[in-house]
């Protein structure tokens, strides 16, 4: 049985669904058109067993996050707010990983000693 557990969120006028599990780094696993994070399923308890925190929302308009109706909701500079946000929430460490299939099947992954936002 998976031990991930799924958080609800206001960020940025939306309610964001998300899933983490385990403690460490932080690593954001951010899925394709027109997936959701169960996309990682097999994925997030590896990670978390290897010693990190990972955090996978479902993006706006998809899953079990809310589904905004004006087009412009859904501009990049929205999602990346909300992935950061997200990320903010989640974070315990300062050290931030992301995984991102970009719509593409094969992942690409990005690190940063900072944190991806801060918190206010």
């Amino acid at each position: 049985m998976a031990d991930w557990t799924h958080h609800r969120a206001s960020i940025n006028g939306i309610e964001m669904h998300y899933v983490t599990q385990g403690e460490g780094p932080l690593v954001v696993l951010l899925h394709g058109f027109p997936h959701t994070w169960f996309s990682w399923r097999h994925q997030i308890g590896a990670l978390a067993a290897a010693g990190y925190r990972v955090v996978a929302p479902d993006l706006r308009g998809m899953g079990q996050t809310d589904v905004p109706e004006a087009l412009e909701e859904y501009r990049v500079d929205r999602v990346v707010a909300d992935v950061a946000d997200c990320s903010t929430i989640s974070a315990n460490s300062r050290r931030c990983s992301r995984v991102s299939t970009s719509g593409s099947s094969s992942p690409t992954t990005s690190r940063s000693n900072t944190p991806t936002a801060s918190a206010d």
